[in-house]
């Protein structure tokens, strides 16, 4: 029993379950700064966006197993439990639909607790979850999945959050959706490159195989750069007090060497290892922001 936890474990590829977390800590620790804070609807939303990502990623397992184009090519990543014969097909079909389900089971009790256009923004939520690798036409697959991974997993997680919470909108939000978006983007745009070669002969239209790899690294640069450019607009604007920014500084370092790290790199494993940067960093970026908008700087402010 405890084999097969460890199996889906790897299924559901934690590593990347902070692109899920960043979002829903950023929009709703913002509320406290309203005088709201509903540590139930907290945990839910937190769970809802939880279950959509593992949701995505086995869709994405399941997807990427099925026999076609490039299957030669494919690279045995560790968390490619069909491949390994770890999983069957049919069990992560069913384990990807099951946090589907429960996702929009949370999905219907939050809309009951606020109001109706939350239904509309978790129903979006799910389609381009579920559609970005699977159906007839994957979005992740003809040059969509950059544009919509900044506009669901920055904008719109960090403000229906940032609703669930106070029911209503705000540019506070908008503004602090913006670096999250633009961190969690370059985390895909850094698996893209990783992945260039094996996409390419399996059919995938990436931005990479749409632009070539040095467009897209100059992007992977404009994305971390605007991210903690935003950092003086958030303090200006009054989101987060000034002190809050310090902590900032020390994160500038790893990330020039991260930028550079991407510029230079060429081989699979040296891109691998700037994918793993670049998702701590996403992580550290935002439970910093999570920080700087809380309660425990609020008298700085």
């Amino acid at each position: 029993m405890l084999r097969g936890a460890m199996i889906w474990y790897r299924a559901i590829r934690p590593f990347s379950l902070s692109a899920a977390l960043v979002p829903v800590l950023v929009g709703s620790t913002l509320a406290t700064q309203y005088g709201v804070f509903d540590w139930w609807l907290f945990f839910l939303a937190l769970l809802g966006s939880v279950l959509v990502q593992c949701g995505t990623n086995l869709t994405d397992e399941y997807a990427d197993h099925r026999p076609g184009k490039g299957a030669e090519h494919k690279v045995q990543a560790p968390y490619k439990v069909i491949a390994q014969g770890l999983l069957t097909p049919v069990a992560v079909r069913r384990g990807a639909l099951t946090c589907f389900g429960l996702a929009g089971l949370i999905g219907v009790y939050l809309v009951s607790r606020t109001s109706w256009p939350l239904a509309l923004v978790c129903l979006a939520s799910v389609g381009v979850a579920y559609g970005y690798s699977a159906g007839p036409l994957p979005l992740g697959h003809i040059g969509l999945g950059e544009p919509l991974v900044f506009v669901f997993m920055g904008p719109v997680m960090v403000l229906g959050s940032f609703y669930v919470q106070v029911q209503r909108l705000s540019w506070a939000a908008v503004w602090l959706s913006v670096p999250v978006g633009c961190l969690v983007t370059a985390i895909l745009v850094a698996n893209n490159l990783r992945d260039a070669e094996e996409d390419r002969h399996s059919g995938k239209h990436t931005l990479v195989a749409l632009w070539g790899s040095r467009p897209v690294i100059w992007l992977f640069c404009l994305l971390v750069l605007v991210a903690f450019g935003m950092l003086p607009v958030l303090a200006l604007s009054g989101v987060v007090p000034w002190v809050g920014l310090l902590p900032f500084v020390l994160m500038l370092p790893p990330s020039w060497t991260l930028i550079r790290l991407i510029w230079r790199g060429t081989e699979r494993a040296v891109l691998h290892q700037a994918l793993r940067s670049t998702a701590q960093l996403h992580l550290r970026f935002g439970l910093l922001l999570t920080l700087a908008v809380s309660p425990a700087l609020a008298w700085w402010r």
